[in-house]
């Protein structure tokens, strides 16, 4: 059983602070959901967790079973068990489905060791099934000309195969229509258990109708100001944040302009274009 501890965690983009002392554990067989409104730091913490090179840790410590998390490169924190579901997956022209996530798996075994083409075949066959996605999905190009649900469904399968220790879906219910998001909970619900610890990011509690999460936690101001558990995501469901900002005194809960969210979520995608090659 993984555990991914996150302690006082700040980070800046160039000059201004995102994340303002982030704390939270994650055990394997949790699942933790992190809600509140756009611009709070949320999708900052996930790239901040695999490496987005944009930002700068500038105070406090990630770590995964003891090991520091802040000193590996983004391929070491995959190969390590972590796992990022992105809000806007990257689009690869002439790399296939098939061969990415086969590579991926190849990188995380042992040197010399390779995964059965057989048994790879058959088992992501069975997930292209589970998520209902098209049967042609192992030879299109990487979310080339995919729907946003097409993308998001993507990313379930691509952990499904790759069965991380820690996984974080950041947003991955942006985008889906109510058939679509019902088919990556379902599929998300089947692949938890013990040894898996999950992070749900999201600003809408529909979410967690179909991805129980033990804990809830609200995010502003690029900090955890509350925590709970289902309770507190029904009472937000109920009566939005206003409450949560009256009971702290907060009265502007966003760290990062409107404007800036957008092109940082174009920045991610080009980054990761970049990692692969293109």
């Amino acid at each position: 059983m993984s555990v991914l501890t996150i302690k006082d965690l700040h980070a800046k983009v160039e000059d201004k602070e995102i994340l303002k002392g982030v704390s939270l554990e994650i055990k394997g067989g949790e699942t933790h959901a992190i809600m509140g409104p756009n611009g709070t730091g949320k999708s900052t913490l996930a790239s901040v967790i695999m490496g987005h090179p944009r930002y700068e840790i500038t105070g406090g410590t990630i770590t995964l079973d003891g090991e520091d998390v802040l000193s590996m490169s983004t391929d070491e924190r995959a190969k390590a068990g972590l796992f990022l579901a992105m809000q806007s997956p990257a689009e690869v022209p002439g790399v296939t489905n098939s061969d990415f996530i086969k590579t991926a798996m190849n990188a995380r075994m042992q040197d010399g060791e390779n995964v059965s083409l057989f048994k790879f075949i058959k088992s992501l066959d069975e997930a292209v099934s589970k998520l209902k996605m098209r049967e042609d999905l192992p030879h299109r190009y990487l979310n080339d000309g995919f729907s946003g649900g097409e993308k998001k469904r993507n990313e379930i399968l691509q952990m499904r195969m790759l069965k991380p220790a820690i996984a974080i879906l950041d947003e991955i219910d942006s985008g889906l229509d109510i058939d679509a998001l019902k088919v990556v909970g379902e599929n998300v619900t089947e692949m938890k258990h013990k040894d898996l610890g999950l992070l749900l990011i999201t600003h809408y509690s529909r979410l967690l109708d179909y991805i129980s999460a033990e804990h809830v936690h609200v995010m502003m101001q690029g900090k955890i100001v509350k925590s709970g558990d289902t309770s507190l995501m029904h009472k937000i469901d109920e009566q939005g944040y206003d409450w949560i900002k009256e009971e702290l005194g907060i009265e502007d809960e966003r760290v990062i302009p409107e404007e800036e969210e957008i092109n940082d979520n174009v920045l991610g995608t080009c980054a990761t274009r970049e990692a692969l090659g293109e």
